[in-house]
């Protein structure tokens, strides 16, 4: 997210404020046999076009 939006300051995690995982795994093979559902969009490009959506809002 950083790169995708300029970012260049430090980011720093802090672990005395637990307030969620610094990671996440997300594996849709659930979603696939559960519904059908297979996604279209690389993670990537959504994140993008995610982060152009909202900076167009903020304008």
């Amino acid at each position: 997210m950083a790169r995708l939006t300029g970012f260049t300051g430090r980011i720093i995690w802090d672990a005395a404020k637990p307030d969620g995982q610094p990671r996440r795994g997300l594996d849709t093979f659930r979603a696939l046999k559960e519904v059908g559902f297979r996604a279209a969009t690389p993670f990537e490009d959504g994140l993008r076009r995610t982060i152009d959506d909202y900076s167009q809002k903020l304008r």
